[in-house]
């Protein structure tokens, strides 16, 4: 009778046990990992391309040099940041990274402005692949910060849900993950002037 007792009350700590969500949550956590791997190969996509872009419009414009010094500034500080897998527990280092990055754009945008005094350049076989392939590297980034963000969500989600969040309290103390947010300013729409 003990004996039955015993095996009954361990199939009960099992059966409990493999819906406490303990390797779940785990999963998860490596799932926003991996979303965090695609942003950051994303991001180093682009950083490579940028290069070979300033080169390619130095040939051209010459006299632009502010602003190909103010790309090639910051691909060197976004190239220079070091950011590990572990920033998504991080808002602060998340919020760095993701400057750095804006203030990229930001340069890239001031180089497409010089590109179009330049009717030559726009129609040099190696700008239009590079252009090409930069713009598609930009696409690829909003994917996998989509891709991240829902990534994180349903990471949220699993350790705040019962009966995961005992487990994660008693157990694991994961914390939540930072999603990327809207840089200041992007509800606004760029005024374009002619």
């Amino acid at each position: 009778m003990k004996r039955r007792t015993f095996l009954l009350l361990a199939m009960l700590m099992l059966t409990g046990l493999s819906g406490c969500g303990y390797n779940t949550m785990q999963a998860k956590e490596e799932a926003v990992f991996a979303a965090w791997g695609d942003v950051e190969a994303s991001y180093q996509r682009r950083a490579d391309l940028v290069p070979n872009l300033v080169e390619v419009v130095k040939g051209y414009a010459k006299h632009e040099a502010d602003t190909l010094t103010a790309v090639t500034e910051a691909r060197a500080k976004v190239g220079s940041m070091q950011v590990s897998r572990d920033a998504v527990n991080d808002p602060k280092a998340l919020a760095n990274f993701q400057q750095a990055q804006s203030q990229l754009s930001g340069a890239l945008s001031r180089l497409m402005v010089v590109v179009e005094r330049y009717p030559d350049l726009k129609a040099n076989q190696n700008f239009m692949d590079l252009q090409n392939q930069l713009e598609g590297t930009e696409n690829r980034i909003n994917v996998a910060r989509v891709r991240y963000n829902q990534a994180v969500q349903d990471f949220n989600t699993t350790i705040r849900t019962f009966p995961n969040s005992l487990t994660n309290s008693m157990m694991l103390h994961l914390s939540r993950k930072e999603p990327f947010k809207a840089e200041e300013g992007a509800k606004v729409a760029p005024k374009i002037k002619f």
